[in-house]
């Protein structure tokens, strides 16, 4: 089956996750040419040779640490018309080569466009859409009920009408709508290859969009030895030591952690629970999707959930990491294969 496939340009976990369809799709005998834009464009250029084609994606604008949403709609508005031009002219170059029969798209506009134009059923496969097609079970407090309501309204301008939405979760939640199935999370082969062990570090990861104090923060606690990804440099600051980046290192060091302290990022902390580790999740500001993932943490007894990394808030985490534990061996998921069942079911009905 010929496949247009559509990956957002912004987080590099869509294109980390997309890789792994694309490559299960590949390995069926389907047919699959790729769309996406700025850093995930080059990961997958790099991966599939002569399939991904690089059109015009949008950015998310920070400001004080969060995302702005007034200059992140401003900057897509500005943008908006030039980058559906370019865009819709590459599509016309694919056709010249490629009729693509379905697309599927993991939150990524311009292939939903596409589809509509070309009258094509679309498969969503992407996290997000839990936010709108699901029934939440945790208690949203007063500062996080406007996030919610934008939240929402931007997972329901994403790929209306979808043919099916594939939603991948750590947790379960009841489908409130249909053509919506829950699935676990997408897990990276290099992932389900690893063998976790229990070292007696913390793994700490933390991008340049969070708090600046950080190795100030650690370094009260000086019994606890840290390795620190997010700054991209090699440093020794006592028991906190900064790591550049390279995906051998970090993998070894997740698997060999005794827990984890990040963002509500739902890549890793996914990565997290399959492995067994100990979340403390400090989710980025204004991002409800992340205030989600911190607070399903939490109430599975995964880990903890903080506006902060502080000296006490780490404190009280590492106290009760054996409950922790104790939770997550109650976990269960095997690699991706339900993933890919449900994909293929939905791809002979087309």
């Amino acid at each position: 089956m010929n496949i247009l496939y559509g990956v957002p340009g912004e987080g590099m976990g869509h294109a980390t996750r997309s890789k792994v369809v694309i490559g299960h799709l590949l390995s069926q005998g389907h047919n699959v040419c790729v769309v996406s834009s700025s850093r995930a464009y080059q990961m997958l250029a790099a991966n599939f040779p002569g399939r991904v084609h690089e059109i015009r994606g949008f950015h998310l604008a920070y400001k004080h640490l969060t995302v702005s949403k007034s200059r992140t709609a401003a900057l897509t508005l500005r943008s908006a018309p030039e980058n559906l031009l370019i865009n819709f002219r590459k599509y016309r170059e694919l056709l010249c080569e490629f009729e693509p029969e379905v697309v599927i798209s993991d939150f990524e506009s311009f292939s939903f466009l596409f589809a509509k134009w070309k009258r094509l059923p679309v498969i969503s496969i992407d996290n997000m859409q839990i936010i709108s097609r699901a029934a939440l079970d945790i208690a949203v407090p007063p500062p996080e009920r406007g996030n919610l309501t934008l939240a929402r309204q931007i997972v329901r301008a994403k790929l209306p009408g979808s043919r099916h939405y594939l939603v991948t979760s750590f947790f379960q939640l009841p489908v409130i709508k249909e053509r919506t199935t829950l699935v676990p999370p997408i897990l990276r082969p290099e992932v389900l290859a690893l063998h976790p062990t229990k070292g007696r570090h913390v793994l700490v990861y933390q991008s340049a969009t969070t708090q600046k104090d950080l190795v100030a923060q650690l370094q009260q606690l000086p019994g606890q030895e840290f390795r620190v990804y997010g700054f991209n440099k090699e440093e020794s600051h006592g028991n906190v030591q900064l790591r550049a980046f390279s995906e051998q290192g970090f993998l070894q060091d997740l698997a060999s952690a005794r827990a984890v302290v990040t963002n509500g990022g739902f890549s890793l902390i996914s990565e997290a629970v399959y492995l067994g580790k100990p979340i403390c999740a400090v989710p980025i500001p204004a991002q409800f999707e992340q205030f989600l993932n911190a607070a399903e943490v939490e109430k599975l007894g995964y880990g903890r959930h903080f506006p902060a990394i502080t000296p006490d808030n780490l404190k009280a985490f590492l106290y009760d990491l054996s409950g922790f534990e104790t939770a997550l061996r109650s976990y269960e998921q095997q690699g991706n294969k339900e993933l890919f069942a449900a994909l293929e079911r939905l791809l002979t009905e087309v």
